[in-house]
């Protein structure tokens, strides 16, 4: 995915900035991350708060294989539900879940 491409899914949100990192990019909103691009995928930043609202609609949680021999980490990152890839509306609603999420972890 372009930061073009990334940038055009989080209009609703805002203007973001594209990093690379772990192998993939870090996505930012005034600063704050609220999504990780992972092999071609968009994942957004939730917690325990935001968590089972992306649980009920459908999305599933990025589990970081890690390195062989190492068990496997939940991380707090989650697909975007279906129903958000074609509406830009739902979108920016799931968008800001996200940068939500990225304001709490900072406290």
């Amino acid at each position: 995915m372009t930061d073009a491409d990334i940038a055009d899914l989080f209009r609703g949100l805002g203007p973001v900035t594209v990093r690379r990192m772990f192998g993939g990019k870090g996505i930012y909103h005034q600063g704050v991350i609220v999504a990780l691009e992972v092999d071609g995928e968009v994942l957004l930043k939730a917690d325990a708060e935001s968590a089972p609202a992306f649980r009920a609609a459908g999305s599933r949680q990025w589990v970081y294989a890690g390195k062989p021999g190492r068990r496997a980490a939940a991380m707090p990152y989650w697909s975007i539900p279906d129903a958000a890839l074609d509406d830009p509306d739902a979108m920016a609603q799931w968008a800001q879940r996200a940068f939500a999420a990225g304001l709490r972890a900072r406290r």
